[in-house]
C-alpha cells in the first residue's frame, strides 16, 4: 500500500485510477468521476448534466434496461446511485468485496454502452420534471435554489443543477450524444476504488473493462463573474407559517490557501449547538428554531451559506442579529478556548468523515479529478491545527463585507429593499 493509503495510476487511454485499500472492510467501493456538472451548460441545455446522470441506468446494450441494471447490482447485496453538482458526475455503488469484478463492469458498461433510448428519454423526462417540482415543494431547499441565484446571478453558478422544466422539456437526444461525446471522455474522468481490494487487482479489470473509452480533453468551462447580482435579495411570499431563510457570501476556491481558515471560521460561526449562530439566535433570542452555516468550494470561487427557519414576525431581527454575529467577528479576535473548540471540532468531523470505504473512494475520486491530487489525511489536519486566531479574523475581513452579502427568502412575508439595506447597513 501507498504511504498515503492510496495508489494511484493513469492508464494508456488517460483514465485516472485511484484504489484505497481497507483490508478489513467487507466492502468495496466503486465510483466513476465525470467532470462535467450544471456549469458546462449553457441556458438552453440547464439540466442537461443530472437529467444524463438518469439516462445513463436506463440500459445498456448488454443490461436492456434500468431493471437489469439494479438487479446486478441489488442480488448481489450492493447498492447504487449517482449525483450531480455544479463541476462533477459521479455514479456509484457498493458490494461486497468479492463482487468487485461485477461492479465495476456495470459502471464501465454503463459509461461505455447506454443506449440513451429515445422511448426511455421521454419517459424519464417527467420524472427529472418531477423532481425539479419536489425542490420548489420543499421552501427549505427552493430558499438554497433562489440564493444560488441572488448569489452568482444569471451565469451558470447561479442556475438550477436540475435545469428547469422548461430547459428539460426541450433536451433531445442530440444534446445528450453530444454531451458524452465532449466530456465523457477518459481524460476527463476518475475511476475510484476503496474497501477490501488491491491496486493491482483494480487496475487489471480497469484495464479490461474501461478499454473502449476515447476521446481528446474535455472544452474548458467558463470562469465565474465575480461580484454580486444587481437582485442580491429574492423575496418569494408564500402562505406558510415560516420564513425559510439564506445568506450567502462568495468565499474561497478549492485550493485557495484560506480553506483551512474558513473551515475553522466556519466552525466557530455556525457548525453544531455551540456554535455562535445557534447559541446567539437561538439560545439566547429564541428567534429560530434551525440554524446553522456550511462551505462550498468550485474551482474558482465558493460560498459560504447560512440557513435559518425561522416565525415571519423575526425575519427582520434574525437577519440583523445574523449580520451582527458577522461583523463581530472581523472587528474581534476569536478566544483561545473558542478556537480549541472550533478546531477540535473541524478536526473530529474530518476524521469521522472517513470512516467508511464509500467516504474514501469520494474523497479520493473528486480531489483527484477536480484538484489533480489528494491531499494526506495528516497534513490536512497539521493545516487545520495551525489555524490562529489571526488567521480566522483576516478571512472574515476578506469575506464579510457590505458588498458581498446575498439574501433569499421563501415565506409569507418579506420586503427586498428593507432587507437589502439591512445587508449593507
Amino acid at each position: 500500500m501507498a504511504e498515503n493509503g492510496w495508489e494511484i495510476e493513469t492508464l494508456d487511454s488517460g483514465l485516472r485510477v485511484v484504489t484505497t485499500p481497507v483490508p478489513t472492510a467487507q466492502s468495496v467501493s466503486v465510483n466513476v468521476f465525470v467532470g462535467v456538472g450544471s456549469r458546462a451548460e449553457e441556458r438552453r441545455t440547464n439540466g442537461l448534466s443530472h437529467y444524463l446522470e438518469h439516462m445513463m441506468f436506463k440500459g445498456t446494450e448488454r443490461r436492456r434496461s434500468a431493471i437489469e441494471i439494479a438487479e446486478a447490482i441489488e442480488g448481489a447485496g450492493g447498492v447504487l446511485n449517482a449525483y450531480t453538482s455544479q463541476e462533477l458526475t459521479c455514479y456509484w455503488n457498493q458490494v461486497p468485496f468479492d463482487k468487485l469484478r461485477l461492479a465495476m463492469d456495470v459502471l464501465a458498461d454503463m459509461m461505455q454502452r447506454s443506449l440513451i433510448d429515445q422511448e426511455e428519454l421521454d419517459r424519464e423526462r417527467t420524472v427529472v420534471q418531477q423532481e425539479i417540482r419536489r425542490t420548489y415543494d420543499q421552501p427549505g431547499a427552493w430558499a438554497g435554489r433562489l440564493l444560488s441565484q441572488a448569489c452568482f446571478g444569471d451565469q451558470p453558478l447561479g442556475w438550477s443543477v436540475a435545469g428547469t422544466e422548461d430547459t428539460v422539456q426541450e433536451l433531445n437526444r442530440d444534446d445528450f450524444m453530444r454531451h458524452i461525446g465532449a466530456w465523457y471522455v477518459p481524460a476527463n474522468m476518475v475511476l475510484s476504488v476503496a474497501g477490501n481490494t488491491t491496486h493491482a487487482e483494480v487496475v487489471a479489470a480497469a484495464r479490461e473493462l474501461f478499454a473502449g473509452l476515447a476521446g481528446s480533453a474535455a472544452p474548458a468551462v467558463t470562469t465565474v463573474r465575480n461580484g454580486l447580482p444587481e437582485r442580491n435579495v429574492i423575496v418569494e411570499t408564500r402562505d406558510i407559517s415560516q420564513s425559510n431563510v439564506g445568506i450567502a457570501l462568495h468565499a474561497v476556491s478549492r485550493s485557495d490557501p484560506d480553506r483551512y481558515a474558513l473551515m475553522i471560521l466556519n466552525a466557530v460561526l455556525g457548525r453544531g449547538m455551540s456554535s455562535r449562530l445557534f447559541k446567539e439566535v437561538r439560545e439566547r433570542r429564541g428567534l429560530a428554531y434551525s440554524i446553522g452555516s456550511g462551505v462550498s468550494r468550485y474551482n474558482d470561487t465558493g460560498v459560504l451559506s447560512i440557513s435559518a427557519g425561522v416565525s415571519p414576525e423575526n425575519l427582520v431581527e434574525t437577519t440583523r442579529v445574523i449580520k451582527e454575529e458577522l461583523m463581530k467577528l472581523v472587528d474581534e479576535a476569536v478566544g483561545i478556548e473558542e478556537l480549541t473548540k472550533a478546531r477540535d471540532f473541524s478536526i473530529g468531523n474530518f476524521r469521522l468523515g472517513l470512516e467508511t470505504s464509500m467516504a474514501l473512494a469520494q474523497r479520493a475520486g473528486e480531489a483527484l479529478l477536480m484538484v489533480g491530487e489528494i491531499e494526506p489525511v495528516e497534513q490536512v489536519v497539521a493545516r487545520l491545527q495551525a489555524v490562529t486566531a489571526d488567521d480566522v479574523q483576516r478571512v472574515a475581513r476578506r469575506l464579510f463585507r457590505n458588498d458581498n452579502l446575498s439574501m433569499s427568502v421563501v415565506g409569507p412575508q418579506g420586503d427586498e429593499g428593507e432587507l437589502r439595506e439591512l445587508l449593507a447597513a
